[in-house]
Formats: C-alpha cells, structure tokens, sequence
C-alpha cells in the first residue's frame, strides 16, 4: 500500500504545451512572407525596347517571347536560350536556388498591332529568323484568391480575438468587457483572500465595533438570535463624517468574517448605456445568493441612493432611478433567512431616498463619528506603532492638542511628523515634530521666505492682537494657545489658535462672544490705524455664516422667533419657506446682530488699548507667542479655565526666540485658525 501512495506522489504533472490560438496568426505570417520572398527572388528584370534589341535580339539569345494583357497594357516576358544562361552575361540568372522556369526579362507596349510593327522592323533591320510573340490569357489564381479570402481572414481573426477579450479571457476581469458590461464589479474577499485589517486596526470606534461585531456574529451563529424568534437586520448603514473610518470599519469586518464578502463602490452602478446599472445590481444579488451566506458592502452608496424625483429633466430617462429601483427590489426580494446582510456607508445620509432608509432595508443606521479625546489617543497609539518616536511623545498629550480631528487626519498628523523628523535628519520624531504637523495641518505650510512689508507686518500684528485680547476678556471663548504672525498657507499671513471645548451645545452667549472675539482683528486696525485692511475677509466670512445661523436655523432671534428655515433634504428647491418681508426681516435682523458685536468688541479693545499695545509689540518682536507670554504681560485670564485646558501642562517657554519654533507641549485646535 506504501509502495502504491509512494508512485502515486511521484507521478509528474501533465505539462504537455497547450495550443494557442495565436500560433494560427504567426503561421499565416510566415507563409505570406515565405511567397514574398519566393516572389521577389524569381521576379523578371525590366528593360525597354532599345535594350531588347539591342542587347538580346541582336545577339540571338531570345528563346522565345510570351505576352499577355494586365490592367489596360501589354506585358511581354523575355525567355533567354538555356546554353546562353550559362555565359557570364547572365551570371544574375545562374545564382536563383528555388522557384520554376520564370521570363528572365519583360517589357511593355501599348498593343500588339504596335509590337508586331517594331518586331518585323527589327528582324528586317537585323537579319535574324522571325521570333513570333505567344499570347496568353493569364489570371493569377493564388491573387485572386487571396485578395478574396484576406480580408475575411483577417476580419475573422479580429472578430475572434475581440470574442476572446470580450470574454474576459485575456487581460480582462469580470464587468470589465463589453459583453460583461452588466456584470456586478464587485470584489469578492473569501478565507483565500488576503485581507490583513481586523477590528484591532479599528481605534476610537467601539459603540461602531460594537455594532458590527454583532452583525459579523449574525452570519456565524444565526441561531443564536433565530432561536428567540427574532429576525436577522437585512441592511447596516455606516454615516459619519469624511474621514471618520467607515470603509476601515467595512474592511475589518472583511478581515474579521468568516463569510464572502462583496465591495464595491456606488459609482460602479453608475453607466452611460440604459439599463446597466439594474443589471449589475441583479448580477451582485444573484452572486450573493450563490455564495450566502455574505455581506455586500457599497461604500459611498449616495452616488446611486439618492432621493428619487428631484431636478428632474421633464421627459428624460434617469438610469440612476431605475438602478435604485432594481436595488430597493433586490433587497425585499430576498428573505432573512438567508444569510445575505447590505452594509453601506455614506457621509450625506440626508440626501438618500427615504424608501432605501426604512426598517426592513437599511434596518440599522451606525454613527461613526469624530473621535472624542479617549478615542483620538486609541487613534494615536495605533498611528504611532509603526513610526519611532522619541520618549517624549505622548499620545495622551496628542490626542488633547487634537479635538475635532478626525482618523484620517490623525494618521495625516502622524505621516507629517514623520516627514518633518526626517527632513531634519533626526533618527526619532520627538513632539516638536508633531506640534509642527499639527500647525501644519491647521494652518498650512509656513512660508518662511515670504516677503512682508513693515507696514504689513504691523498690520497683521495688532490684527492678531486684537483677536487675543478679545477673547482673554470674554467668558465664552475658547481658551488661548498661541498667536501667530508667521505667514502660513496660501493667504495666512497670521493666525490665532485656541483650544476649542469638547463640547456639542452652545448658547447664545457664546455664540455672541465667539462673533466679538472673531472680529477683534478688524475692530484692532480701526482703532489704531483709522482704517480697515482685506486681512478681514475670512474673519467676515465666518460671523456672516454664525449671524444667519443664529436667525434662520437656532431660532435665537426674538424678532423672528423660534422657527428653523433648515433644508436638509433639498425639498425647498428654488423656492423659499419665507416670505420676502420675512427675508428682509432675517437680513435686518442678521446685520444688526454684527453691528452690535462690532460695537461690543471695540469698546472693549478701547478699553484694553494698553494691553493691545502689550501684545502687538511683543509680536512684532517675537513673531510667536504663547498663552505663558500672555500672563506674563497682561495677567491671568479672568474668565477661568475649563478642567480639559488645566491638564494640559503649560511648559512652554516665553523665552524670545529667533525663529518659529513650537513648543513640545502647543495645544492646538481644529478648527481653522483666524487668519490675518
């Protein structure tokens, strides 16, 4: 018996060559060479009338003449004599290897009447025996076939080899061809596949892990959860901010099933021909089913979900509506049982079609959003891994300069360190490089060698200034980081950044007093140089978009009233839900709102003037300070520190320095800093 496993085993593998279809065009090639070459090596040389006579019929070396009419002329081959092929003369002759008796020469003439004139001149002329012209009726069988057969030939070839391609046998995957145009192109990730993300490369996300893990349990123990009569959730939808990690989360469960799984983008529905996207979205369910049970995951399915009817073409065809239609029949059409769950994620979940939203579809919305700070150090120490960092990086100090970021511009921050530390030649990314990146990521890159005027320069400084004092003084504003002339980005010549408050509700305190310490730049030039520079056009953009929040959507203006002109779902269209005395009233109300912060924040910028000056002038001096430089001159903030800003450690030196060098420790912000 061991001897047979034995032979068995050492049986060769059939490794006889296969035939390819490419050999049948390499053939023809050679033979259509092969007949040029005998061709050309067996061809006649031409010669005019003059040299006939002269040189063969003078000479009597013409054995005979044979003539036939080709396309409107008269061809006349030239045979010579056998014993006079030998003699040195038609040595050219001698050396043909291959082919049958061809005319050694030809000539033409116009018609026989013509020839037969010149030739009994010239016998007369010569005194030589007549030599009379043989005609022949000549057809080239082989051209006549082959310019018959040729073009089907290679019209046949070419049909075979686009059947072939199209087939997806050569170079093409499935969906990819022109007769798989409505073929799903959905990637399919089994036990073979190698997909590497679990739910350990997922930080900053457990109410979401959570969530999926379960449905990942659905599919291996249905049950588990059948037993008790309940039902398997047909859909899962992942909504959250850009960025946030849905397709991450979507991977992982990949990595972490033990089922198919099908992803594919929504835009891969999406086709110029009518009726593509239906059938690629039955192609996709009629795999799923054949591989249940699975999970079909569309990442940014608001590119084929989104709400029927609207911006309408009158009489026009909508294969997007039709292929959202085939969806939404697909997936009532096939039962819980089973065992085939839709995953989808979006970050516009307000312009989806609400028949897609409803329990029995999309059964399960999950949040996936920003990070809060125990989150963003989960982040952070899955980031670091592997970079090498010095013993001074702490993620917990990382994740408290970060707020609002989210998980792709944590790794951003991370890969910018990273740079920073290497453009430096450093062997570990110490803080200093992260504090630099996150500048970096908030405000831009810094334009070292960007040329400022003095005038300038001082502009911006009391600009900047103005924005600190505003809000030190203030109760509502965020707290103070550090102040900034150094040019960054495409137009920042300076910014203000501050430490915004884990924090989700404001009120309209604090919204007055966010609008007076915004406009603290412009109030901070108006008052020291008697007139306004363009350094405010960012500054006006942000209180225009906070004033008309305040009235239109919060509902925080008594003369307007507690209503909220908020139109997610796009249902107002080109029509507004106000009138035009409202919307006068909104524009009367949303300006005066400014004015009066305006107001507000110049009589306390006139009120501060000597600490304006303070502040400026140690900016113009410095170019950087921070929130130590601002208690130093000026005293403690009066409104206090919220409990997150006092357990950051405040080690920053106020020391001058000659370059812009950010501290280890800088809180920083997400939000945009006040530019200048």
């Amino acid at each position: 018996m061991a001897k047979q496993i034995k032979k068995k085993s050492e049986q060769k593998p059939d490794n006889k060559p296969k035939f390819n279809f490419y050999w049948i065009y390499i053939i023809i090639a050679v033979l259509f060479i092969g007949i040029q070459v005998i061709n050309s090596g067996n061809s006649s040389k031409k010669i005019g009338w003059q040299e006939f006579k002269t040189d063969l019929l003078a000479s009597g070396d013409v054995d005979k003449l044979v003539g036939f009419k080709q396309d409107d002329i008269y061809i006349i081959e030239v045979y010579i004599k056998k014993e006079k092929l030998r003699t040195e003369k038609y040595k050219e002759f001698q050396e043909r290897s291959f082919g049958g008796v061809t005319a050694h020469y030809y000539f033409t003439e116009s018609s026989p009447e013509v020839l037969q004139t010149k030739l009994e001149a010239a016998q007369t002329e010569l005194e030589i025996a007549p030599i009379y012209v043989q005609w022949e009726s000549r057809r080239s069988w082989f051209g006549d076939i082959l310019s018959f057969l040729l073009p089907m030939l290679l019209l046949l070839g070419l049909w075979m080899l686009l059947m072939r391609r199209f087939a997806g046998g050569a170079g093409g995957g499935a969906g990819g061809q022109i007769f798989n145009i409505g073929k799903s192109k959905a990637t399919l990730f089994d036990k073979n596949s190698k997909e590497n993300t679990t739910f350990n490369d997922v930080a900053g996300l457990e109410e979401a892990k959570t969530e999926v893990m379960e449905v990942v349990d659905f599919l291996k123990n249905p049950k588990k959860y059948t037993v008790l009569g309940g039902k398997i959730p047909k859909g899962v939808l992942l909504v959250g901010p850009p960025g946030t990690g849905k397709t991450l989360l979507a991977k992982a469960v990949a990595g972490e099933a033990q089922v198919p799984f099908f992803t594919l983008s929504g835009s891969d529905f999406v086709e110029m021909f009518v009726g593509v996207g239906a059938s690629r979205v039955r192609d996709l369910f009629k795999q799923a089913r054949e591989k249940a049970p699975c999970i079909i995951f569309i990442d940014e399915i608001d590119a084929v979900g989104r709400s029927r009817g609207k911006n309408q073409i009158m009489g026009g065809n909508d294969e997007r509506e039709s292929t959202l239609n085939q969806l939404l029949v697909e997936m009532d059409g096939f039962s819980s049982e089973i065992g085939i769950i839709m995953m989808a994620a979006t970050n516009r979940p307000d312009v989806l079609d609400p028949a897609l939203l409803r329990p029995g579809r999309f059964d399960r919305q999950i949040t996936v959003d920003r990070p809060d700070i125990i989150g963003r150090e989960e982040i952070f120490n899955v980031h670091l891994k592997p970079i090498k960092v010095g013993p001074d990086v702490d993620a917990r100090k990382l994740a408290e300069q970060t707020p609002g970021f989210a998980g792709a511009e944590i790794a951003n921050v991370c890969n910018e360190a990273a740079l920073i530390a290497a453009r430096s030649a450093k062997k570990v990314v110490e803080m200093i490089d992260f504090n630099a990146a996150i500048d970096r990521v908030i405000g831009g890159l810094e334009k070292k060698n960007k040329i400022i005027s003095p005038e300038e320069k001082k502009i911006v400084a009391y600009h900047e200034a103005g924005h600190a004092i505003v809000g030190w003084f203030l109760h509502g504003t965020d707290p103070l980081v550090k102040v900034s002339i150094v040019p960054r980005g495409v137009a920042a010549l300076g910014y203000a950044q501050y430490l915004p408050k884990e924090q989700y509700l404001y009120t309209t305190e604090q919204l007055l007093d966010s609008m007076c310490m915004t406009l603290g730049g412009r109030a901070a030039e108006e008052i020291v140089f008697g007139r306004i520079s363009t350094g405010a056009q960012n500054d006006l953009e942000r209180i225009t978009r906070m004033a008309y929040g305040m009235v239109t959507l919060y509902g925080m203006n008594p003369k307007v009233g507690p209503v909220s002109f908020n139109d997610p779902q796009g249902e107002y269209q080109f029509r507004k839900p106000y009138s035009e005395d409202m919307a006068k009233i909104i524009d009367d109300e949303a300006r005066k709102l400014i004015e009066n912060a305006y107001i507000k924040t110049k009589e306390l910028l006139v009120e501060k003037r000597a600490e304006l000056e303070l502040v400026a002038q140690e900016l113009l001096a410095k170019e950087v300070i921070y929130k130590t430089d601002l208690e130093r001159m000026i005293g403690p903030r009066p409104t206090g520190e919220t409990n997150l800003t006092e357990q950051i450690p405040q080690i920053i030196s106020s020391e001058p320095a000659p370059e812009v060098v950010l501290s280890e420790e800088a809180p920083a912000t997400d939000e945009a800093p006040e530019q200048a």
